[in-house]
């Protein structure tokens, strides 16, 4: 299987590079590679994997890249990830998410590839009526960022019913692990093991009781792969059915915080339900919140020498 995997250079599409080439299949990525340095990008290139450079936005570098791989699956990961940012910001985000979807798409439908697997995110949903969230729930989003995803399904639909793709949206709930920057990605577990590095407090925003759904990376990735070798379309749940406050994530990781005032378009309570993905692609998220936790931080610890941390935080 061939398999393409934009902004695969990112924190999700990485680890997805890794597994794919650990499997032995063909894996290439394209990236923008704009970031900071990431070496796991050269670790993945002397693995095998091909490397090509492009920004989703840009239609004609897309179609050699694609036309370079062929790929069979498409993993689009290449985003504007950053909640704060949409609301800043929102032509950008647009740009990206949106014209840079269809523009993958375009480029998808130029050489033949068949199956295309969309990042989608828990932030289509907005504020639900019904916790843990269904697919089946409205799509309501609270932010430009939910709501350039939502579009970008949207245009997934369009193109399985105008040009025969198979297309499926995966909605992550709030994904977390190694080699989310704690700087400049989305991600509240990625800032507070950043914070509890370097012995400072987080900040929480509102009063605390605002909750997400944690998945850790690993099983994100499993899911992905479950999904590119699947058959099934339209839009699945990623996620654990487990609630999570952040003042209890603050208490499970040990470090102190300070509250900051709400932030707009934030969406107040967030849990999915994973049972069609578990009926349709086989697929449950086995890593504990604890445990997953202790892996980030282990990690961070590994790039970071210089870290240390409280044991029975690290522990926790």
């Amino acid at each position: 299987m061939r398999v393409l995997v934009t902004g695969g250079a990112g924190f999700i599409g990485s680890h997805l590079v890794d597994a794919l080439l650990a499997r032995g299949g063909e894996g290439a990525l394209l990236d923008h590679l704009r970031r900071t340095p990431r070496p796991w990008v050269t670790d993945a290139l002397s693995s095998g994997a091909r490397l090509h450079v492009a920004d989703v936005r840009d239609l004609d570098a897309l179609r050699t890249a694609f036309d370079a791989v062929r790929p069979d699956v498409v993993m689009h990961l290449a985003a504007q990830v950053d909640v704060r940012r949409s609301v800043a910001d929102a032509a950008f985000d647009a740009q990206v998410n949106v014209a840079g979807t269809v523009a993958m798409l375009e480029a998808a439908r130029a050489v033949g590839s068949p199956r295309i697997l969309f990042a989608s995110t828990a932030a289509v949903y907005g504020n639900p009526e019904r916790l843990p969230t269904a697919e089946t729930e409205p799509i309501a989003p609270l932010s430009p960022y939910g709501t350039a995803k939502a579009a970008a399904e949207w245009y997934l639909q369009q193109y399985a019913r105008l040009h025969g793709l198979s297309t499926l949206s995966l909605r992550m709930a709030n994904v977390y692990g190694p080699r989310q920057d704690p700087h400049g990605e989305a991600g509240v577990i990625a800032i507070f093991a950043g914070a509890f590095a370097e012995s400072r407090p987080v900040a929480v925003y509102g009063d605390g009781r605002q909750t997400r759904d944690y998945v850790y990376v690993s099983d994100v990735v499993d899911a992905w792969i479950a999904a590119a070798e699947s058959d099934v379309t339209g839009a699945l749940n990623i996620s654990t059915g487990v609630e999570v406050s952040v003042l209890e994530l603050v208490e499970e990781m040990g470090i102190e915080h300070e509250l900051a005032p709400p932030r707009p378009g934030e969406v107040a309570r967030s849990c999915l339900d994973p049972t069609e993905a578990q009926q349709r692609i086989g697929w449950n998220a086995r890593v504990p919140l604890r445990e997953g936790l202790r892996r980030t931080l282990d990690a961070l610890r590994a790039s970071q020498p210089g870290v240390v941390g409280s044991e029975a935080a690290a522990e926790s």
